[in-house]
């Protein structure tokens, strides 16, 4: 490639960074401290450029791929063995998020997400959205994310990279259908738990006349507008994720769409007050009947604030408990944690709450949560996860670093994921005892050592990668997580949170 064409490329990442950021050229100008002209030369590939510019201009772009030296994968180094103190708030909902992103796609008008988490996940979708035609800019000094679709989504540009990284790709199809008579969209990815079908997916949304064959790595899908759902919608497994794509297509379904086994969790009940915001009426949320009455078309200028993330909030709780620390995680939503809480009491954890108070979303209970140094002892029974109201299928890793910490044996069963239990037994690694007993069952006999640093690296699962990191936080000495991509799809600014509240964790990369 000639030195002109390499030019010409970084030109437009820089732009692309530049509008992604919500930047005008002037405003990138200025915080450079350059010229506007300068910054047109350099987007259209007409100026040299020194290492220590593209490393400015990174830098103020937060963008990788202008960054000097930034190519390679990020590490976390961890010196343990500190306590913890302070409080930490908590972060709003990862998965609420991802599901409003795809919710926006239903509404014409422009959507504002208030308090957004900033995450690498939430970026790869914006990637998705922006190279569709969606006008996708974060507002300045701000977590507010302001959406607008443009008149007809391209979806022939889409950024099919971008798209594999993440599994959000499938909950395209709700929204989508209401749009195209035909559409492809590239395979879903994400994190590595296991087969995760689609046919889930593909099964209810038939009933809006969606049919989707699977070819040479997309989703060749074909609608049949006059088929509407005849009967109420039962879905064969309570999952979070299909009970949005039902929901983002039962919006658009001007007549009456009943939904039965739906989710009740966290996410689903953010999207389904901001479909309400939309004009949707929908009867039954917290519970597992959904009867929605959907809309001809949605046009309106809405903005809502997602409510905080309960996993979040649970590494937090765990991050106290293997440290042997006391710290108050404010803005937690209680109603989430309850029976998380109440496995943890029976475990011997000693922890007050503060009075309940509302998310900003106006519905989420919130409370604070001060976590004291405890002795816990492991439960008679196993720690199993179940849905909504049970235990967060999502929390369940953080139990097997809290048994750890606990006077004697305990059994965690993940039914759900095909190989996420075996990533669990990274925990020998800093010193647990964790046995294997299959795919699904791990048995960890706790306080039989110490945790002890280690260079592990970070396991390709995102709740099992922050409970190796959080047990890191607990062994005297010097840990390093290598390649931490997989905790940033899910958590924002971990490590200098965590730092806030005495932890020592450095973010670096491989020379």
């Amino acid at each position: 490639m000639t030195e002109s064409s390499y030019l010409t490329r970084i030109g437009t990442l820089i732009r692309d960074a530049r509008r992604h950021q919500g930047l005008t050229q002037n405003e990138l100008a200025d915080k450079l401290g350059t010229s506007q002209s300068a910054v047109a030369r350099i987007e259209q590939g007409r100026q040299n450029l020194s290492l220590e510019m593209l490393a400015r201009v990174g830098e103020t772009l937060g963008s990788e791929f202008v960054s000097l030296g930034h190519s390679g994968p990020q590490h976390l180094r961890i010196v343990g063995g500190a306590k913890l103190s302070g409080s930490i708030p908590v972060k709003t909902s990862k998965n609420a998020a991802v599901g409003l992103l795809c919710a926006a796609l239903l509404n014409k008008g422009r959507t504002t997400l208030r308090n957004l988490a900033r995450i690498e996940e939430v970026n790869r979708i914006i990637e998705v959205l922006t190279s569709m035609g969606v006008k996708v800019r974060w507002l300045d000094g701000t977590s507010d994310l302001e959406i607008i679709p443009p008149a007809t989504l391209d979806l022939g540009a889409i950024d099919v990279a971008a798209a594999r990284r993440t599994r959000t790709v499938i909950m395209f199809l709700g929204p989508l259908l209401h749009q195209f008579d035909t559409f492809s969209l590239p395979y879903a990815g994400g994190c590595d738990l296991g087969t995760r079908t689609v046919e889930p997916h593909l099964m209810t949304l038939q009933s809006f006349g969606l049919d989707v064959a699977a070819t040479h790595g997309f989703y060749e899908a074909k609608v049949d507008k006059s088929k509407t759902p005849d009967k109420p919608i039962v879905l064969t497994e309570r999952g979070d994720t299909v009970t949005e794509n039902v929901l983002f297509a039962a919006a658009l379904n001007p007549g009456t769409t009943v939904i039965r086994n739906a989710s009740s969790n966290y996410m689903v009940q953010d999207v389904c007050f901001f479909l309400e915001r939309l004009g949707v009426k929908i009867e039954g949320i917290g519970t597992t009947t959904l009867t929605v009455t959907g809309l001809e078309s949605i046009d309106v200028d809405v903005d809502y604030s997602p409510s905080e993330d309960p996993i979040e909030a649970m590494s937090l709780i765990a991050a106290a408990v293997v440290t042997e620390s006391s710290i108050t995680i404010e803005r937690a939503p209680i109603e989430f944690l309850e029976i998380e809480l109440a496995t943890l009491d029976g475990m011997g954890l000693q922890y007050e709450i503060s009075d309940e108070y509302l998310a900003k979303n106006g519905h989420t209970r919130l409370a604070d949560i001060t976590i004291l140094p405890s002795k816990l002892t492991a439960p008679i029974d196993k720690i199993a996860p179940m849905p909504f109201p049970g235990l967060n299928i999502d929390n369940l890793p953080f139990f097997a670093l809290i048994a750890a910490c606990a006077e004697g044996t305990t059994m965690i069963h993940d039914w759900v994921y095909e190989n996420r239990a075996i990533y669990l037994t990274e925990l020998t690694k800093v010193g647990a005892q964790v046995q294997l007993l299959d795919p699904h069952r791990v048995m960890i006999t706790g306080r039989t050592a110490k945790w002890r640093p280690a260079e592990v690296m970070c396991p390709p699962a995102l709740r099992p990668g922050v409970v190796v990191l959080l047990a890191m936080l607990a062994a005297n000495g010097t840990s390093v997580l290598r390649n931490v991509y997989v905790i940033n799809r899910g958590y924002e600014d971990l490590a200098e949170r965590l730092n806030a509240l005495g932890a020592t964790i450095e973010i670096f990369r491989d020379i």
